[in-house]
């Protein structure tokens, strides 16, 4: 969704709010079309098919059958009373989303929507079982004026957890350090995204690159920086004057492109765009070099350790969510649409861009296993990877990244447990 930039720690960029900022390994490219979420899903919604699902998935006690909800159920004890903070509070980027939907999938059956603080409250679930504690899920963009979830992070204290992009924790590892224990999106869903009937010929970003297609995007985003750098963009065929609304792409009639998100520009554009109405292409920024772990979940480097016997059970508990989220999404998307239309703050989400979501995060790899087999797990060769591609491009910015900085500094496997996965 378009909302996503990485911009200096506490600078507060103006989004639109009714759009968001907003698979394979292998480079791609991706067309939505008219029953993209049905072929993705297998079914109309990808809620059926992930209610049909059988067989087992491994837990940290061993290999447990789902239930018939295709959730995996948590084994053994998942109390993380007087171990974890008594509300565990985490941190988001922007207003609830099928994004955030491993985060809702931790909520009890009765939660609280605060439409003043714009956030989600409610006992924090373990595949089905109290933990004893509660969370507390806060939207970003406009309910923290439009900032980072790092800078949200320093300044209030209360927040324990929040999603924190690796880039963004290269960029502010110097002066405003995080770590990440759970990698959140295995394949960050930012894409570029362009208009197949103008270019035909287009498959890829390099492409637009050739093709001097005007870019929008976002002001400050390292990636457009890192490819104008490396030469697959020209510094002249960029924008950064991207505000999130549609009306620039329809405009221009599919000559220019826009940055997005793979699992929702694609689906909003042809099914809830009136004016523009038909399928667009797109690439993942990842698929084109700026391999970037997205929302992943990240704390101050302090409570590593002052928290590791909670981090310890926590987050083996997150990891199930993702897997649980991934087979039933269905009771989460409901909250999820449910919390969007109380706050009624101008962002619009619907049950049918839920449900592309998932079947996105499923088909193209978004949401899954880490290259070790794991879900929720960081490889460090490729964090490692990031760090040297990023650093020269945040220091010329002047941001500079911690000297030295290495994958362990910003990421930690070290509370995955590595029997979850999909």
């Amino acid at each position: 969704m378009i909302k996503r930039k990485q911009k200096a720690l506490l600078a507060l960029p103006i989004v639109a709010m009714a759009f968001s900022a907003c698979g394979s390994s292998a480079t791609k490219t991706s067309s939505a079309t008219t029953g993209a979420a049905s072929t993705a899903a297998g079914t109309t919604g990808a809620a059926s098919t992930a209610a049909g699902t059988t067989g087992a998935v491994s837990t940290a006690a061993g290999t447990t059958a789902r239930t018939a909800s295709g959730s995996a159920a948590a084994s053994g004890d998942v109390s993380l009373k007087g171990i974890c903070p008594d509300t565990v509070t985490i941190q988001t980027d922007w207003n609830p989303e099928g994004e955030h939907g491993f985060l809702y999938q931790m909520v009890g059956d009765n939660p609280t929507i605060d439409t003043k603080a714009v956030k989600v409250t409610g006992e924090l679930m373990a595949s089905g079982k109290d933990t004893g504690v509660k969370i507390e899920v806060r939207s970003g963009g406009p309910a923290i004026g439009y900032g980072t979830v790092t800078a949200q992070m320093y300044t209030d204290s209360s927040i324990f957890l929040g999603f924190v992009y690796t880039d963004e924790a290269i960029q502010n590892s110097s002066k405003f350090p995080t770590v990440a224990v759970e990698s959140g999106f295995e394949k960050n869903p930012q894409m570029v995204m362009w208009d197949p009937v103008t270019y035909p010929d287009v498959t890829s970003i390099a492409d637009l690159g050739k093709k001097k297609v005007l870019i929008r995007y976002f002001k400050g985003a390292a990636w457009i920086d890192y490819f104008t750098s490396a030469g697959i963009l020209s510094k002249d065929q960029v924008d950064g004057s991207y505000d999130g609304k549609p009306a620039g792409f329809i405009a221009d009639q599919g000559k220019s492109a826009q940055q997005g998100f793979g699992s929702a520009e694609p689906y909003q554009y042809e099914k809830e765009i009136k004016d523009w109405g038909k399928a667009v292409k797109y690439q993942y920024i990842n698929d084109a070099g700026w391999d970037n772990y997205a929302e992943s979940i990240a704390t101050k480097p302090e409570n590593i350790t002052k928290y590791a016997d909670c981090l310890k059970k926590l987050v083996p508990i997150i990891q199930h969510s993702a897997v649980d989220y991934l087979n039933s999404p269905a009771k989460a998307n409901a909250l999820i649409v449910d919390a969007v239309t109380k706050f009624n703050n101008g962002w619009i989400y619907s049950a049918g861009l839920a449900d592309y979501s998932v079947a996105t995060m499923k088909k193209d790899g978004l949401l899954a296993n880490g290259t070790d087999g794991t879900m929720g797990s960081f490889d460090a060769t490729r964090v490692d990877k990031l760090i040297a591609e990023a650093t020269p491009v945040y220091t010329s910015g002047g941001q500079a990244p911690k000297a030295g900085l290495k994958s362990s500094d910003i990421v930690t496997n070290q509370f995955i447990d590595k029997t979850i996965h999909m």
